[in-house]
């Protein structure tokens, strides 16, 4: 079980839409290629995908939830990752342990994973156990039972888990902070773990209530890739799923809307556990769900001609031109329902403050509309950025999720196969308005990560 943050969307495109109830699709023959993808719904709306791989005779079985710790109620921060972890506890049919227990018995592997958009369980086993798997996790739909004896001790292990994970990490905590002070008003400024404060009160009637509202047919959608065939998988599915009874239309989420930034933003954390310096920048920007004309396409490309790798324009221009940093990137968290985050980073060279480092960056990127974007970097960007999604899609999981994380976010299977297409689409003018338009300081956070004597020492910042 563990939190998943997207950080490299090129390598989970998207997914979503599928046919009407009992008609089952075919997706193949798309210019982009891929994989004879088949959908369907069963009677009780639960949207169905196949992803046929028949290179070895296993299959990854997932459901997700279209929820995530962004549709969390207000004061219960933490509650959809709390559930994933109390949803291994038992059903009326299965006690706790069993189900873990016999997906080891057979094999297999699985886990489960909590995003801000969506929960997602996962098991990979051999072919012919495929329908055990089903019956098991259909089972857990519904049939989920809590008592306080093992709530109580739950929550000890999240609250331990946020501990190891952010309370001893100076690095986490800088990213919280920065997140929060980027979604001013969007609860993807809360951490996906919880605030330590609220995962304290939350309790075993939380978990029934959230569980009840969201963990529903018609708000799931079944991914299974493998050695498998859209008829078999309609079978069990029917068999399993099928017996589910539907609560209704799909829970809605309900989110408040981010205001436009107006203003450049700073945030620090001094901690003598530090051992390397970081200046980070996040920028608001639209999602590939918010984003208009091919936008969070236009994104995509911009974070790997600015900061793909040892090739990209500000590893060359601050690590080897100018040898001001060791390191320096930038990413972009373009698979999301609301407005998202695009990030640049550097690392410090010996002797180099983070001041001057944040001041080379800033001439640098002031640059990047006329400096960055020729047209054979340009190329070279797209080609890495298409080879990167062609080698994670060679794996059956990634597979699955790549489809998965599309879907439960409102994508459609068509915007998965023709992603390759999109970036290809991607022109010098639309790259340069991007950069422009979406790298303001008044949309930015900018995060310094210092090495200090004392725990409490303060943290100097850049002249405004």
């Amino acid at each position: 079980m563990y939190l998943f943050r997207q950080a490299t969307p090129s390598l989970f495109p998207r997914f979503g839409a599928t046919a009407g109830r009992g008609e089952a699709a075919a997706f193949g023959g798309s210019e982009a290629g891929g994989p004879e993808v088949a959908s369907f719904t069963l009677d009780n709306n639960l949207d169905v995908v196949v992803v046929p791989d028949h290179r070895a005779p296993v299959a990854t079985h997932m459901i997700w939830y279209r929820n995530g710790s962004a549709d969390d109620p207000l004061g219960q921060s933490g509650i959809a990752h709390f559930l994933e972890h109390l949803m291994f506890k038992g059903t009326e049919q299965h006690p706790v342990g069993a189900f873990s227990k016999a997906v080891s018995g057979l094999g297999g592997q699985e886990n489960a994973f909590t995003s801000y958009d969506y929960t997602a369980y996962f098991q990979r086993v051999a072919r012919d156990h495929l329908g055990t798997m089903m019956a098991f996790e259909a089972d857990r739909m519904h049939g989920l039972v809590l008592d306080d004896a093992v709530v109580a001790p739950e929550r000890d292990v999240v609250l331990e888990e946020r501990r190891m994970r952010v309370e001893t990490d100076p690095s986490a905590q800088l990213s919280e902070a920065m997140a929060a002070s980027l979604f001013v008003h969007h609860p993807y400024g809360i951490p996906i773990i919880g605030w330590m404060h609220e995962i304290e009160g939350l309790n075993r009637q939380h978990a029934l209530d959230y569980y009840n509202r969201f963990y529903t047919p018609e708000n799931a959608i079944l991914i299974v890739a493998g050695d498998v065939t859209p008829d078999e998988v309609r079978r069990l599915a029917d068999d399993t799923y099928g017996r589910v009874t539907p609560r209704g239309a799909r829970p809605e989420r309900r989110r408040p809307r981010e205001p436009e930034p107006k203003a450049l933003r700073r945030v620090a954390v001094a901690d003598p556990k530090v051992e390397q310096p970081t200046l980070q920048r996040l920028y608001l920007a639209p999602s590939c769900m918010t984003a208009t004309d091919g936008g969070c396409h236009d994104l995509e490309l911009l974070a790997e001609v600015l900061g793909g790798g040892s090739t990209s324009y500000l590893y060359r221009k601050l690590v080897l031109e100018q040898g001001i940093a060791v390191n320096a990137g930038a990413w972009y968290m373009g698979s999301a329902i609301d407005d998202t985050r695009f990030s640049v980073y550097a690392i410090p060279a010996e002797g180099v403050s983070l001041e001057q480092l944040e001041a080379a960056l800033d001439r640098v990127l002031a640059r990047a509309p006329s400096d960055a974007l020729a047209h054979d970097a340009i190329e070279r960007a797209k080609t890495r950025l298409v080879a990167e999604t062609v080698y994670s899609s060679d794996s059956q999981s990634s597979l699955a999720r790549i489809y998965g994380s599309a879907l439960a976010i409102g994508e459609s299977i068509e915007d998965v196969r023709r992603w390759p297409i999109d970036i290809e689409a991607v022109t010098q003018e639309r790259l340069k308005a991007a950069c422009e338009r979406w790298l303001s300081p008044a949309r930015s956070v900018t995060g310094y990560l210092t090495k200090a004597r004392e725990p409490d020492a303060p943290v100097a910042m850049a002249a405004e």
